[in-house]
């Protein structure tokens, strides 16, 4: 697990962030076991008590469970990961739309440009 951080962004945020970016993307499965917090950690290069916050915090949004004696697992849950999915869609049209305000294009306009672009993307992972 390769992680840049920022400077900006507390360290704990930015591996949740790091987390459920690969579970949005399939890169980490449902059920899925973790590593345990030192692991991480030292894989990271960070505090233990860093990997341990955002554990904490995922735990808290149903995104990881951990069941006593045992290692942390990524949620099963349907709803968690449909409502995961949701958010990151969100975050991602917001900024793109923010990005994008300044410009005058009309939906029209813009929409065969996403679909090419999504096109190319789709070319270059085969």
């Amino acid at each position: 697990m390769n992680v840049t951080f920022n400077k900006r962004d507390p360290i704990y945020l930015q591996v949740i962030t790091h987390l459920k970016k690969q579970m949005v993307s399939g890169d980490l499965q449902p059920g899925e076991e973790m590593p345990s917090r030192r692991q991480l950690a030292n894989q990271l290069k960070i505090n233990p008590n860093t990997v341990q916050r955002a554990y904490s915090e995922m735990e808290e949004q149903r995104l990881l469970f951990t069941e006593t004696n045992r290692p942390s697992r990524i949620t099963e849950d349907p709803a968690v990961l449909k409502q995961l999915k949701k958010e990151w869609l969100n975050q991602a049209i917001d900024r793109f739309v923010s990005a994008i305000d300044p410009i005058d294009l009309s939906l029209e306009d813009l929409m065969p440009m996403i679909q090419e672009e999504l096109s190319n993307r789709k070319k270059d992972v085969k």
